[in-house]
Formats: structure tokens, C-alpha cells, sequence
């Protein structure tokens, strides 16, 4: 008997569990033979057979106690069949707790799952590593592309503008600025630089600019009378007040 291997727990409470169980389904046998009674009287023979009951119960785990391990250390019944631990155990009135058999595939689905689990986590962090550059490469590449069609369109604007007028201009780079851009009234070449762009007086310059002057004297008399005029409004508004008030 001693090379027999011994049953094996994992906690206390795995063996205070199978007591309760036990105990549960002998008090739901006993209230199944003798119901009890409503106006409160002791039934001896009730009373008789749970003392029965209970002390086979206590016989029978304290013989199985020296077959038992809870991880690893001999078990002393003892512990769980006092009136301490029965008082802690679970109300036998209580719904049982009942666990689902051991199923085989749903262990191995669970271990399927864990596995893919691992793989979208190891796929996740590998693209925390790779997508963060490849997004700042193609955002570059882009903002380059963008800023050479940029250049080349301002390029295809100006040499149409060029192009246009029939005229062209250089500074520093040697070539001459031709004599009809500036000077006696004609087109007026604007800019500095490397600015090549010539544009035309316009065909009402003159209307243009004697209206803007007027303008310009308006709104510099009007600069000037503004103080008088705020001054006058302020006195009537003193006097319109005087009078409403002497009414």
C-alpha cells in the first residue's frame, strides 16, 4: 500500500470541496426521505440518521486522508471534518456549483487560439517596427513629388508668360535686357533677379491712378474733419439729452 501512488490535490480547498459535496448530496438523500416538518418539532429519527450519516462521512475521508496528497504534503482530515470547517463550508442548501466534463477539443481549440493569439501579437509588434518608416518613406517621397511638380508647373507658368509677351529678360547671366522694356512710357519690366516677367500699362492707367489720388485726398479730409464732427454730434447728443431731461 505504501508504493501506491497517492491521489494528488493542488489546494486545500480542492479537498474541503469534495467534503462539502458530499455532505450536500447526503442532506438533499435525507431531506428526500423524511421532509422536513413545518411546525418546528425535532424529528429523532431525522436527527439520528444525519448523526449517522455525518460520522460515516468523518470515517470515511479520515481513512482516505493517509491516500492523499495536497501538493505534495500528507493531508490531515482532521482540518476539514472539525466543526470550524464544516461551519466554513458551503450551505448545503446552497445550489450546487456543478463543473463542465473535461472536453478534449475545446482544450485544444483553447490551445489553437492561444497560438494564433501569440502570432497576431508577434505580427503586431514586428509592424510597430517596419510600418512606422515605410510611411515616413513614402510621405517623403511624395512631398518630394510634389514639390518638383510644383517647380515644374511655376516653370511651364513662367515660360508660357515668357512666351506670351515675347519678351525675355536676364540679369547676371549675360544676356541684355532689350530697350523696349523699360523707359518712353512703353511695358515696364517688374521684378529683381532673375525675374524674366513684363507687363503692359494698363489702358486707363492714367484714369486709374487720378481716381486713387482723389481718393487719397478724401480720405485725408476726412481724417482731418472727423474730430469737428464727432465734436458737434457730441454737443447735440449733450443738448438732445438737456432738453428730454428738462420736459
Amino acid at each position: 500500500m505504501d508504493s501506491a501512488r497517492k491521489i494528488e490535490l493542488q489546494v486545500p480547498e480542492d479537498l474541503a470541496y469534495l467534503v462539502a459535496n458530499v455532505r450536500r448530496a447526503a442532506a438533499a438523500r435525507i431531506d428526500e426521505a423524511f421532509p422536513p416538518v413545518d411546525d418546528n418539532s425535532e424529528d429523532e429519527l431525522r436527527t439520528r440518521i444525519e448523526e449517522l450519516v455525518n460520522e460515516y462521512i468523518e470515517k470515511t475521508f479520515t481513512l482516505a486522508a493517509p491516500n492523499l496528497n495536497i501538493n505534495g504534503l500528507p493531508v490531515n482530515a482532521s482540518l476539514f471534518l472539525s466543526e470550524n470547517s464544516s461551519s466554513n463550508a458551503p450551505d448545503p442548501l446552497e445550489p450546487e456549483e456543478v463543473f463542465e466534463p473535461f472536453d478534449a477539443r475545446k482544450r485544444a481549440r483553447v490551445e489553437a487560439l492561444t497560438a494564433e493569439e501569440e502570432d497576431l501579437l508577434r505580427d503586431i509588434a514586428q509592424l510597430k517596427k517596419s510600418v512606422p518608416t515605410s510611411v515616413a518613406e513614402k510621405w517623403a517621397e511624395a512631398s518630394r513629388r510634389g514639390i518638383k511638380d510644383d517647380e515644374e508647373a511655376l516653370e511651364k507658368v513662367n515660360t508660357a508668360t515668357a512666351a506670351r509677351f515675347g519678351k525675355t529678360s536676364m540679369t547676371e547671366s549675360g544676356t541684355d535686357i532689350p530697350d523696349t522694356a523699360v523707359g518712353n512710357g512703353n511695358p515696364a519690366n517688374v521684378g529683381s533677379g532673375n525675374s524674366g516677367l513684363v507687363i503692359s500699362p494698363l489702358e486707363r492707367q492714367v484714369d486709374v491712378e487720378s481716381s486713387f489720388e482723389d481718393a487719397v485726398r478724401g480720405l485725408g479730409r476726412l481724417k482731418k474733419d472727423m474730430p469737428a464732427v464727432v465734436a458737434r454730434m457730441e454737443r447735440a447728443r449733450k443738448a438732445g439729452e438737456y432738453v428730454v431731461t428738462e420736459r
